[in-house]
């Protein structure tokens, strides 16, 4: 299979085999007027196989912390005039802001709905945040 590359855009690379539609759906890219690439299982020299996606956007901002949360080990490249002038490797965030929503039906979110979801890192290791309102965990 051939996919051509991108002149001006952004690619990110090294997704978890299999995740690259949960990135998808967290990164809002069907709301995109662009072409969008999603390109499953492609064989990778460094991770035995990997997900890619493409999106053909000059204008086009990635939000690094929910990549980071989503999957810490991928690799975001900003493509200009086909060249690679920037390479991101988003780390897992200390902070999410209306990334994941607190489960809590008793946490102010509940019924406040315009009230920004805020998460803070409790243990990198586990991969595990707490509401900053109410405490309550999540992964």
């Amino acid at each position: 299979m051939n996919i051509d590359g991108i002149v001006s855009g952004v690619v990110i690379d090294h997704i978890t085999p299999g995740m690259a539609m949960r990135v998808y759906r967290y990164l809002h890219l069907d709301q995109l007027d662009c072409p969008v690439a999603i390109i499953k299982n492609v064989k990778s020299s460094h991770m035995g196989k990997k997900d890619i996606i493409k999106i053909d956007d000059a204008n086009f901002d990635i939000d690094l912390n929910a990549l980071g949360y989503l999957d810490p080990g991928s690799t975001v490249n900003i493509i200009r005039d086909g060249k690679i002038v920037e390479k991101h490797h988003p780390d897992l965030p200390e902070k999410l802001v209306n990334v994941i929503h607190c489960k809590n039906p008793r946490c102010i979110t509940s019924v406040e709905p315009g009230l920004d979801q805020i998460f803070l890192l409790t243990k990198a290791e586990e991969r595990l945040y707490r509401c900053a309102y109410c405490e309550t965990e999540r992964k």
